[in-house]
């Protein structure tokens, strides 16, 4: 994959989907909860408006964005959630980032 062709080791990978998805998505952008997870409280169905992504520090391992949740920004996985009403390349990237996790892809 074009995004992490270069990156030597996990830290470099992690690095180059931050880079990707800062890059591509454009904020704020309206998602879904589809699916759920123990580490955060949305529940399948949950509409939230996302704003940013997460630190880099916490996306070492998994891709986190910061929807608006209870008044609030709050850290939940990017594979959590699925675009409402996008520009094209925000779409494409979070349907790039699902595929990597469907695959099995980790760093």
């Amino acid at each position: 994959m074009e995004i992490i062709v270069d990156a030597y080791g996990p830290e470099e990978q992690a690095m180059g989907w931050y880079c990707y998805l800062e890059e591509k998505l454009s904020f704020p952008f309206r998602a879904k909860c589809i699916a759920e997870r123990r580490i955060s409280p949305l529940r399948e169905g949950d509409k939230v408006e996302v704003t940013g992504m997460a630190t880099e520090s916490d996306c070492e391992h998994e891709m986190f964005v910061l929807p608006q949740w209870e008044g609030r920004a709050l850290g939940v996985p990017l594979s959590q959630l699925k675009s409402i009403g996008v520009e094209p390349a925000t779409k494409q990237a979070i349907e790039d980032w699902h595929y990597c996790v469907q695959q099995g892809y980790e760093f």
